[in-house]
């Protein structure tokens, strides 16, 4: 396209603005006023030279085409995810009703699919899933392994889920080899105290410092 074709198409597009402005459904659309800004602009681009516009070679028109593709790999990104999301629920989901969660090491990403069977609960805490998590998390179980995990865990978990994994962590220093079921009670401080039960963990701690 030369200077003169986009002066051209520049014309048509004011012709074109002025009749849509006598149109009230189409006086808003932004359509019109960004189509005609490009053509005002190409325009200028060509001003005084004899050069063909190329948009290979515009750097805006190829920056909003890298915008545009950075924009779709981001919401595929974000599909990948929430499908991830969606099938380790639907997985965790089947476990819980197997009866065999709690024999289930955590992986990455678990944190968001307690969010998501919370989610599907209508809001409600999912207690078992909770449990299961500051077990893991207290144990260094799965991917709560890596120091890196667990740090990042106390972002993304709720305050009753740390306090938990707190202090279960204390517990079972203090009483190595102690029953799941006779720390029970440390659950139900937690979800009702969780200030109160990481207060304790804390406590515990300096009371009976790691040597």
């Amino acid at each position: 396209m030369t200077h003169t074709e986009a002066a051209a198409a520049l014309e048509d597009a004011h012709f074109a603005a002025r009749q849509d402005s006598r149109h009230e459904d189409l006086a808003n659309d932004e359509r019109g006023p960004a189509e005609l800004a490009e053509w005002e602009r190409i325009t200028q681009l060509l001003a005084g030279s004899d050069d063909v516009y190329d948009p290979q070679g515009d750097v805006v028109v190829q920056a909003e085409l890298a915008a545009d593709a950075a924009a779709a790999a981001a919401r595929e990104a974000e599909l990948r995810k929430a499908m991830r999301i969606a099938a380790r629920a639907d997985e965790l989901q089947a476990l819980r009703e197997l009866g065999t969660l709690e024999q289930t090491e955590p992986r990455d990403g678990d944190e968001a699919v307690r969010d998501e069977l919370t989610r599907r609960a209508g809001g409600y805490v999912q207690a078992d899933v909770d449990a299961w998590l500051a077990h893991a998390l207290a144990a260094h179980l799965g991917h709560y392994r890596d120091p890196a995990a667990r740090e990042e865990a106390a972002g993304l978990l709720t305050p009753p889920v740390l306090a938990h994994a707190a202090l279960l962590a204390e517990l079972a220093r203090l009483v190595p080899g102690a029953d799941v079921n006779e720390l029970a009670f440390a659950a139900r401080l937690a979800t009702t105290e969780p200030e109160a039960a990481g207060a304790l963990a804390a406590f515990l701690t300096r009371a009976h410092p790691v040597h």
